[in-house]
């Protein structure tokens, strides 16, 4: 839980069928429609989720306000998807405390990296990432013959 003096701000736990999660998942579709035009269709058959069992909805004062989610994508990597903060919320650290608490729990579930693919026309997230440790490796996966994917990778746990 974050306290910051606009509010008090929880991070919760939840899977990908709680309502505030539909609903932000839902603007973030309709934000990625604007920003991948033509193409939008192409990507979002690529992210497609049918169930999420690891997602995170922060509240300010009780309201949603931004959500990421994790997939499992092979033993010791985990996939950070559905990142996604209201604009009117941006600009205020709460992408880095989703992020944070993402790589927290992929600690907690056994995995050594978080992998992530984000597209060219989200500078705002690659610049996230980058903040935060990311490098980028190939693309991945489903996104390998995507030229408009940045796939990458941080390793938030050392092998005992």
């Amino acid at each position: 839980m974050v306290n910051e003096g606009k509010g008090r701000m929880t991070i919760t736990r939840v899977d990908s069928d709680h309502p505030d999660f539909k609903e932000l998942a839902g603007e973030l579709e309709e934000d990625l429609k604007i920003r991948d035009g033509a193409d939008h269709l192409y990507y979002a058959g690529l992210n497609k989720i049918d169930k999420l069992n690891h997602v995170l909805i922060s509240y300010r004062n009780e309201i949603p306000i931004a959500c990421g989610g994790l997939r499992p994508y092979t033993n010791d990597r985990v996939e950070i998807k559905r990142m996604y903060v209201r604009p009117a919320y941006r600009g205020q650290g709460i992408a880095t405390d989703i992020l944070s608490e993402l790589e927290k729990w992929s600690k907690e579930l056994g995995y050594r990296y978080c992998v992530l693919e984000t597209g060219r026309n989200q500078p705002e997230a690659i610049a996230l990432y980058k903040k935060n440790g990311y490098l980028m490796i190939a693309n991945f996966g489903q996104y390998k013959e995507s030229p408009n994917s940045i796939c990458m990778e941080k390793l938030v746990q050392q092998r005992d």
